[in-house]
């Protein structure tokens, strides 16, 4: 399916999750997301209920949850409570980060059963696992894939923002290639304008994690070339 740049708003996640944000950058994003139709917001764990306050009343965009955020290596009741906190709040996906270093040392049913422990709390809520693909090889990236959809989330997600490698399309190609239509995917990390998100798409990616700045340039260019 062609990318439809009417649509693009409703393939964002915007976000907010670095460590120094302000409550002004914070109102930014809300703002950002009422006027654009972002599908999600995300902010880190204290601020998540301040947007899904803001966000009551706009049923079309989701206030969102991270979890284990940014390191994953939290401990796996450390991560469940994380979950109900952000599920308590009535956030409506969670996005968490998978135990990158166990995943590195070959522990896979430790990632599995730590992954699938969020799943299993979540319900009927859609769990994104984050595999941080900026600290894997290419083989790893494809383990982490597998791992991830056999423990039953709705997406592969690349990484956090947080890391030194952006996503690239490669990556997407990777990630598809491995998982196929078993689960969706969703890039998040070096994803800044218009061009780069509809190289993922045509690889297989259909949801954005992206952060207010750049979201906003890319539907103005979305904007741009519809009003050409």
């Amino acid at each position: 399916m062609a990318f439809d740049l009417q649509q693009t708003g409703r393939m964002i996640d915007v976000s907010l999750v670095q460590t120094a944000v302000t409550m002004t950058q914070l109102d930014a994003m809300i703002e950002a997301a009422k006027k654009y139709r972002f599908i999600a917001c995300f902010a880190m764990p204290c601020f998540t209920e301040y947007v899904a306050k803001a966000l009551k009343d706009e049923s079309d965009i989701k206030c969102c949850g991270v979890v284990g955020f940014p390191s994953g290596a939290d401990l796996t009741v450390g991560k469940i409570k994380n979950a109900e906190d952000m599920l308590a709040l009535g956030c409506e996906e969670l996005d968490m980060v998978i135990n990158v270093g166990a995943l590195k040392s070959g522990m896979y049913n430790f990632v599995h059963d730590d992954v699938k422990a969020i799943v299993d709390i979540a319900g009927d809520v859609p769990v994104k696992a984050i595999i941080e693909q900026c600290y894997l090889t290419d083989d790893e990236i494809c383990k982490a894939s597998e791992i991830a959809v056999k423990a039953g989330v709705e997406y592969v997600k690349t990484g956090t923002g947080w890391g030194p490698k952006p996503t690239t399309t490669k990556t997407i190609k990777l990630i598809k290639k491995t998982i196929g239509d078993s689960a969706l995917i969703k890039a998040a990390g070096g994803v800044r304008d218009l061009d780069t998100m509809i190289a993922m798409y045509n690889e297989g990616c259909s949801r954005f994690g992206i952060g207010t700045t750049s979201a906003v340039k890319i539907m103005e260019e979305a904007k741009a070339r519809l009003n050409a």
